[in-house]
């Protein structure tokens, strides 16, 4: 294990110590998969010792949830904003594409994460990842129901679709290495999406 500095590491604060910790874990996590992650090497990618790292996160699940729930957070937060962006829905349409892609850009290491986990089959795993799918589609149905006079259950299912189809084309553009830049890559799956949800009439 490498040798730490034990008088800088005293001095750090401990929402920034945590803040370390998650992202030593998604390195680890993201690299060698959940099961073959070890909290040695997080610790020491951290550069604090396995008793400090038990001390924030008392087992593997746990940090590996911290880092989920964090990286959920944010990638529903940024949903959020754009749908409230504007009062133009083409323009929510475009905002909300371009926000998947603008994440994917800016952490593609957590979006990895999140939509190609080898623990997606854990209950705990998968409940989060359905919330968050939940979360963005809510926001995206309350627009919806509003505007068309549809009901509930039919702007959620509109909703769903065209999150997942966001998340779905997102995807498939960072595993391609982006060989397609952000900005046309966004073009194009806005202008499906926007052909698509545009047909139904304002109510």
């Amino acid at each position: 294990m490498s040798n730490v500095d034990t008088s800088n590491k005293a001095r750090l604060p401990r929402d920034e110590r945590r803040a370390l910790l998650l992202s030593a874990a998604l390195e680890v996590f993201t690299t060698a998969g959940y099961h073959s992650a070890a909290m040695d090497e997080i610790a020491d990618r951290a550069n604090v010792s396995k008793p400090v790292l038990y001390q924030h996160f008392p087992s593997k699940l746990e940090l590996y949830l911290a880092v989920l729930d964090l990286h959920i957070d944010s990638l529903v937060f940024e949903i959020q904003k754009a749908i409230a962006s504007t009062p133009d829905n083409k323009d929510r349409v475009h905002a909300t594409v371009d926000a998947y892609f603008a994440f994917i850009e800016r952490e593609g290491e957590a979006f990895r994460l999140l939509f190609e986990s080898d623990m997606s089959v854990e209950p705990q795993v998968h409940e989060r990842l359905n919330r968050m799918t939940y979360d963005c589609a809510a926001a995206a149905s309350a627009v919806i129901a509003i505007d068309t006079g549809l009901s509930k259950e039919a702007s959620m299912l509109l909703g769903v679709g065209m999150i997942g189809y966001a998340q779905v084309t997102a995807r498939h553009w960072l595993e391609r290495d982006s060989k397609l830049s952000r900005q046309d890559a966004v073009t194009l799956v806005y202008s499906l999406m926007w052909r698509g949800i545009s047909g139904f009439p304002r109510n």
